[in-house]
């Protein structure tokens, strides 16, 4: 299973990289993130994934089911939304949006999960169990997405069992991810 992840991985990552900078070209702020979550919900419906939208304004829940679906439900989460700052950059891929720039990572975090969602779907025959995908607004804003869309019923039906966030960390070194019971990468401030 992990080769086999790792081979539709590597299939698939000129796909990422665009899912990547289609979102960092479109960036929305917090609880604006129309157009990505129509962009996002277009690219869930191409692979095939069932959603649901508009999630605490336009938060995104997709399920895929394995075999056994309600042995353990695992949500993976990402963010969708920008911050209020000028991107400076000349690149092929630059923010569209005057003032608004993905400055924060969380295009390759919807990006990444789009992926994840591609090769789960695919792989749905050869797992047990349940994966909520989970695209967040509003991460930069108080009260932020994550609270609204709990609120809203994100972690029942089916109730989950394990929830795992990604967060882009370029100090580490490429190939490796960080991992750590609890709160990790949380903000002080």
């Amino acid at each position: 299973m992990i080769d086999k992840i790792k081979n539709l991985s590597a299939l698939y990552l000129n796909e990422t990289i665009a899912y990547r900078r289609h979102i960092h070209q479109h960036p929305e702020l917090s609880f604006l993130e129309v157009n990505t979550a129509k962009y996002i919900s277009g690219e869930l419906n191409k692979i095939g994934v069932s959603h649901s939208c508009n999630i605490a304004t336009t938060g995104i829940v997709g399920i895929i089911e394995g075999v056994n679906p309600a042995k353990k439900v695992v949500m993976l989460r990402a963010d969708m939304d920008a911050l209020p700052i000028t991107e400076k950059n000349d690149l092929p891929y630059t923010s569209k949006n005057m003032g608004v720039m993905h400055a924060c990572g969380h295009d390759a975090h919807s990006a990444t999960l789009l992926t994840v969602a591609k090769i789960l779907f695919e792989l749905k025959n050869e797992f047990e169990g349940t994966i909520k995908l989970i695209f967040q607004p509003g991460e930069e804003k108080f009260p932020g997405g994550a609270s609204l869309m709990i609120k809203e019923g994100v972690l029942e039906n089916p109730t989950v069992d394990v929830a795992l966030g990604n967060h882009v960390f370029p100090e580490l070194e490429t190939g490796h991810v960080g991992f750590r019971r609890g709160i990790y990468m949380a903000s002080a401030d």
